[in-house]
């Protein structure tokens, strides 16, 4: 990094699944143009389109275990026969080059990115105005015979109760508002030393 110049910052969104975090996310980053999506690394095979560093960082199995041992992750997740993991150095490099990420984390990578970067991020939790209307948000995206509907709810009621230990908690029960109430909160942050 050079002398004197500022460093990047992080801002971290976690929310539980059918809370619109996603949304909210991209409406964000249209609106806050010095702030790009963080690029995940992945086992997964590469699809037709997609560029290295640019959708993923693509690593094969050996690779990503052999980072996970060497604390080379923020956070990762094994789901689906594939890895997926934010990359610790990639981080670095970012903060370090003065450019601002936005990360979508669960609640466990949000904390542990913030003991790792407790002076250069922002960590959002987004919460649903209730767990009913969160159940409805899942039946209506997901369908009432959607495999995982249960275990959902049961992640966002345990995922909730880390809630308090976010910089700002955000309710979505007007997706506009609470666009225009995150960008504002993100906007603060960035031009604050």
């Amino acid at each position: 990094m050079e002398q004197g110049a500022p460093k990047g910052k992080l801002i971290v969104f976690s929310a539980p699944s059918g809370t619109g975090k996603s949304t909210i996310a991209k409406a964000v980053l249209g609106q806050i143009g010095e702030l790009s999506f963080s690029v995940s690394a992945t086992t997964r095979s590469k699809r037709p389109g997609e560029e290295e560093g640019v959708h993923y960082f693509f690593l094969d199995k050996k690779e990503f275990e052999e980072l996970i041992e060497k604390g080379g992750f923020i956070e990762f997740e094994y789901f689906f026969g594939n890895y997926y993991g934010t990359l610790l150095d990639k981080t670095r490099e970012a903060i370090d080059s003065g450019r601002h990420l936005l990360l979508d984390l669960d609640v466990k990578g949000a904390l542990n990115l913030k003991k790792l970067f407790p002076l250069d991020s922002l960590l959002l939790f987004i919460r649903p105005p209730s767990m009913a209307v969160l159940q409805e948000r899942l039946l209506q995206r997901d369908g009432r015979n959607s495999p995982g509907l249960q275990e959902r709810l049961e992640r966002a009621e345990l995922e909730l109760g880390y809630a308090e230990q976010f910089d700002e908690v955000v309710v979505n029960d007007d997706l506009e508002q609470t666009v225009t109430a995150v960008t504002g909160i993100i906007r603060k942050y960035l031009t604050t030393l």
